[in-house]
């Protein structure tokens, strides 16, 4: 089995999705530096967890809540179009997604495939066996418990299993304390945090293939 992690995985190489917030941002003439955005879109990411409805949300609705949120945390938020931020960030997702498909359909062919988080409309859900939506299951990353509760699905074969991600707190620490392979997906400049894991680093999600088959 291969379990993903959705955001700054299967839809982008790496790049969290503060980064990629951050140039639709500079793009639609925002001038703050990266490090206030942070902090700014950090909170907006908390009150978009705590937004009614938030798990029935599709995955263009739920930039448009993170960018309603984000813009009155930030100095010049009020001057700047969401709708050309939104935009930006979704179309440049979406085009990640759409290649990344073609690995996906690759790997489906051999292996079970699980996700941590995914939604319908970005056309990838046929490829995954299982989804493990904390929303759902009342679990979030890094809580061990959401690993295994993806492996512990009926008719799986979970053993050998990887974890590929982004966040090596989130994904890749918790899934290599479970004995999982892990494949970090992580610009070359960020340093592992422990010696011994990931199992591999990956500098594009279609490296994957590669090294499944090895």
């Amino acid at each position: 089995m291969v379990l993903f992690d959705f955001g700054g995985t299967l839809d982008a190489d790496g790049a969290r999705w503060s980064v990629r917030f951050h140039a639709a941002y500079r793009a639609a003439g925002g001038k703050q530096s990266f490090a206030a955005f942070d902090r700014a879109f950090r909170e907006s990411d908390r009150a978009l967890e705590r937004l009614s409805g938030i798990e029935r949300l599709g995955f263009r609705a739920m930039i448009d809540a993170q960018t309603a949120l984000l813009l009155p945390r930030l100095s010049d938020g009020a001057g700047l179009s969401p709708r050309a931020i939104a935009d930006q960030f979704h179309s440049s997702t979406c085009a990640v997604v759409h290649r990344n498909a073609a690995l996906l359909e690759l790997l489906h062919s051999s292996y079970h495939l699980g996700v941590v988080y995914c939604l319908e409309e970005l056309g990838v859900m046929r490829y995954f066996s299982v989804v493990a939506d904390s929303g759902r299951v009342g679990i979030t990353k890094p809580d061990p418990r959401l690993f295994q509760h993806a492996l512990s699905c009926p008719g799986l074969v979970s053993n050998p299993a990887w974890m590929v991600g982004d966040n090596f707190e989130s994904d890749i620490r918790p899934a290599a304390a479970l004995g999982l392979s892990t494949a970090w997906l992580a610009p070359e400049t960020e340093k592992p945090r422990e010696r011994g894991i990931p199992t591999v680093r990956l500098k594009t999600l279609s490296d994957l293939a590669g090294v499944l088959e090895s």
